[in-house]
């Protein structure tokens, strides 16, 4: 049995030492170490041995297993630094190959218009109000001085969901709500900024989804010159200082009296151009003065309050300052317009 024992002892050596990876290794062990290996079965046999030989061959099979499992662990430490350097060999990165670079998003330009223009009236000290775009015709007509059947309905060719549903053509609604909800309280000094839908052709200057931003003060001895004040600083904060305004008379059914409002022309300072069509001015806004009816209808006292009101087209406020000339281009999603607004 002794003999038995050093040749399982230099057949398993043998075989380990030839081992070419961790399995090969592990499989060798169930062999000769396993409950079903000979080194199992030769200690089984030692029921048969005398009594004297039991304790000699007892201490060869340890000595045996003694050997083998320190070959087993020191093979195990060799596989596992190579197969360790070879997976590092495989999956080395070379340092010096250029980077990938990845495309950077950016704030889109109508985004961007609209958080200036809103930085602009938060530091004059207004509050940013917003309200849903799916409207009731009281909200987007009634309130504001346009009873059904009123002719200036024709000039904003709504989208009605029902005889009473529409979406809002204008975001003046959210002024109206804001109105009361303040309950004949002042000041209000609000700008409403979304989207609004009306129906129209799409072409290069005209588009039947289009954003807004609306302003709304109230409070006693509310004048047109302040109106004038807060619109000429908004426009000399928006397109430089040396910027001028000029309000020509118009009409709008909430205001009264009503302004359109004209600013110098940003590309030739105002001496005439193609972009002017050689006036010198372009229109930018509509304003006025809060029509009486609108304020009591919100539940203020007309002859207490008064108040102003404007309204601007955040597509062409971006057209101008950037000098875009087709307002698709704002909703056509060209990576190749686009990507000019990275670092802009």
């Amino acid at each position: 049995m002794r003999e038995r024992l050093e040749a399982l002892k230099e057949e398993a050596l043998r075989e380990l030492e030839q081992a070419q990876d961790s399995q090969q290794l592990n499989d060798l062990r169930v062999k000769y170490l396993g409950k079903k290996g000979p080194l199992t079965e030769i200690l089984r046999g030692m029921g048969a041995l005398s009594a004297e030989e039991r304790p000699v061959i007892g201490q060869v099979a340890n000595e045996v297993r003694g050997a083998i499992e320190q070959v087993l662990e020191a093979k195990q430490e060799q596989l596992t630094r190579e197969e360790t350097n070879a997976r590092l060999r495989k999956e080395t990165i070379d340092v010096t190959l250029p980077g990938r670079r990845r495309d950077a998003g950016a704030v889109h330009p109508l985004n961007k218009v609209i958080q200036e223009i809103e930085d602009i009236f938060l530091g004059m000290g207004y509050t940013v109000a917003e309200g849903p775009e799916v409207e009731q015709d009281y909200y987007n007509f009634e309130a504001l001085n346009l009873p059904k059947n009123h002719p200036a309905r024709d000039m904003q060719d709504s989208f009605y969901i029902t005889d009473d549903i529409l979406m809002r053509t204008h975001t003046s609604p959210v002024q109206v709500r804001t109105m009361e909800r303040m309950k004949g309280e002042v000041p209000v000094k609000i700008i409403c900024p979304g989207k609004v839908y009306r129906r129209d052709d799409d072409d290069a200057t005209h588009s039947h989804l289009f954003t807004q931003i609306e302003g709304l003060v109230i409070d006693r001895n509310i004048r047109m010159s302040d109106l004038k004040g807060t619109l000429l600083q908004f426009v000399q904060e928006m397109f430089g200082q040396d910027t001028r305004i000029r309000l020509r008379p118009s009409f709008f059914p909430f205001t009264e009296p009503s302004a359109e409002v004209d600013v110098s022309c940003m590309m030739c300072k105002g001496s005439g151009c193609r972009t002017c069509k050689q006036t010198g001015w372009l229109e930018i806004l509509g304003s006025g003065m809060v029509h009486p009816r609108v304020l009591e209808m919100a539940g203020y006292d007309p002859n207490e309050y008064s108040g102003f009101a404007f309204g601007m087209g955040v597509e062409r406020i971006a057209m101008l300052k950037y000098g875009i000339d087709d307002i698709r281009h704002f909703y056509t999603n060209d990576l190749r317009f686009l990507k000019q607004f990275v670092h802009v």
